[in-house]
């Protein structure tokens, strides 16, 4: 043992002590700097992380002070968590990447092993995988990475039948190429490709919709096909679909139904591929879930390319379950049916939904919101903003009664008396009372768009004298349109700041409260 330095009690003892307890403060003095330092810095992270947050908000000065909405929540959207851990491979499973032998099982195999052990990560070597149905398990990572595609087998009995709900109704149809179904920290990463090859689904539905059309079953065909959904989540929480591509989905691409605090981030859709696209291929769909954080996405497909539903009609109402707390920002969508949609299917209500930083190019509606008069809810407090526009049809659509031949179920004679389908019957369910079907749109807003090459600026309609649309509006807007379009059946709708260029200008019908800004310029 190392024996303590003789100080003695001199002049010189008292010295070297002094000099012993100066080191002993200093060393102290360094471990208590680089410990606080370190927990300052940690700090001012977190505090920079917060106020980069916050500046990230939109702004809402284009609205009387009093209306502005209170956005506090969008700091809450979004999944909380993110599986990590150990890796598994596919390959370890005999998973193989040749595009031909088929692999869905060996891929199930690891991932149900990752999710038994705790948790991880599956990754996959470079190569082509070919598909059926997977099951993503809680703690796990599906990472698809940049030299991986997963193929979707064209076989129909890799997708097992689930219990589910589609296109507003809840009934039996097969599972969706990936699902996430009662899981919990779940994700779908990777920059990798995922093909749907749903090629084989679309030629089925147009073989059956114009058999379907000649026996007045239009109303039933969308649910009698059953085509394969791209990716469900359903019933889960913390999920993250994040920088992946999924093309050629059968049905729509990514599902996310009965879920809360879910992130797609960074995801390309593309089902118009090779001068094909798919009916009803929507791009992502929000079903009666909440805080949903939509980001970073670009949306190609063949119907709405972001579209909030919340089920539809007599079994929409009995779910009565809404979408609410949405946020969708630095998106683009390109061909498509609107880059943001409400409906149709409303029964259980939308509501709290801020789109900003957007684009839309080519794409039929940049706001559209829609339903039918069998379906009730009610969509409100939706705020769209800050979007750049280039040949679109319809700048802002709002329809009460859309699309009657899809919208309402109409038995044909020669089915009376017969056995039919399960599914029949829940969309043969007549909403009663009447008015309990009747949809309600309120407090509906978009502002600062520039919107070059559009069709119509504005088409905008309530029903009649007592069910009309509610406190909507148009703010800061810059755009050259062949026409101006129509609003009709509304009360309190106002149009602030409107410079438009156009042949046609707005036609005004049996309105109340109006409140017009509009320059007609040639800019």
């Amino acid at each position: 043992m190392e024996s303590e330095p003789f100080c003695g009690n001199g002049t010189a003892g008292r010295k070297l002590r002094a000099r012993n307890v100066f080191f002993v403060l200093c060393k102290f003095m360094m471990k208590f700097m680089m410990k606080y330092t370190l927990l300052i810095f940690a700090l001012s992270c977190t505090i920079c992380s917060c106020t980069d947050t916050q500046q990230d908000l939109p702004s809402f000065e284009w609205m009387e002070e009093s209306e502005r909405p209170d956005v506090a929540w969008i700091s809450q959207v979004g999944a909380k968590t993110f599986p990590e851990k150990r890796i598994y491979s596919v390959n370890d499973y005999h998973a193989v990447g040749d595009g031909v032998t088929f692999s869905g099982d060996a891929i199930q195999q690891a991932i149900d092993a990752c999710h038994e052990s705790g948790g991880g990560t599956v990754t996959f070597d470079s190569g082509k995988y070919l598909t059926g149905a997977l099951f993503v398990k809680s703690g796990v990572n599906l990472r698809i990475d940049k030299d991986v595609t997963l193929i979707a087998t064209a076989d129909s009995t890799a997708y097992p039948d689930i219990q589910t709900r589609v296109a507003g109704i809840e009934m039996i149809w097969p599972a969706a190429v990936i699902n996430v179904i009662d899981q919990h920290n779940a994700a779908v990463s990777g920059g990798g490709l995922i093909d749907c090859q749903g090629e084989v689904w679309w030629d089925k539905y147009w073989a059956m919709r114009k058999d379907y059309e000649q026996r007045g079953l239009r109303w039933i065909i969308d649910y009698d096909c059953k085509r394969v959904r791209g990716l469900l989540v359903s019933n889960s929480s913390d999920v993250t679909l994040r920088d992946f591509t999924m093309m050629r989905s059968g049905f729509w691409a990514i599902h996310i139904v009965y879920s809360g605090h879910c992130t797609v981030d960074g995801v390309t859709i593309r089902n118009n591929v090779d001068g094909k696209h798919g009916p009803s291929t929507d791009g992502i769909d929000i079903d009666s879930s909440d805080r949903i954080l939509i980001e970073n996405c670009t949306v190609d497909c063949n119907d709405d390319n972001i579209c909030l539903k919340a089920g539809r009609d007599a079994d929409g109402l009995r779910v009565n379950r809404p979408t609410e707390y949405v946020v969708i920002r630095n998106c683009t969508s390109l061909k498509g049916a609107g880059l943001i949609t409400c409906g149709s299917e409303t029964s259980g209500g939308i509501r709290h939904v801020v789109g900003y930083n957007l684009k839309a190019h080519g794409t039929s509606n940049l706001l559209r919101i829609k339903s039918a008069l069998n379906r009730g809810g009610v969509v409100e407090d939706v705020y769209v903003t800050d979007v750049a526009a280039d040949s679109v049809k319809t700048v802002f659509s709002v329809d009460l009664n859309w699309n009657p031949s899809y919208s309402y179920s109409t038995l044909p004679p020669e089915y009376e008396g017969r056995e039919i389908p399960a599914h029949w019957h829940t969309m043969l369910t007549r909403v009663e009372p009447e008015e309990r079907g009747f949809p309600h749109f309120r407090k509906i807003y978009a502002s600062n768009i520039k919107s070059a090459n559009t069709g119509t600026l504005i088409s905008a309609s309530g029903w009649n004298e007592s069910l009309k649309i509610e406190d909507m509006g148009m703010y800061n807007v810059v755009a050259d349109a062949k026409s101006g379009g129509r609003i009709r059946f509304s009360d309190h709708f106002r149009l602030q700041n409107i410079r438009l260029k156009t042949d046609h200008k707005i036609v005004f019908e049996n309105n109340t409260g109006l409140k017009k800004d509009i320059a007609y310029t040639d800019f």
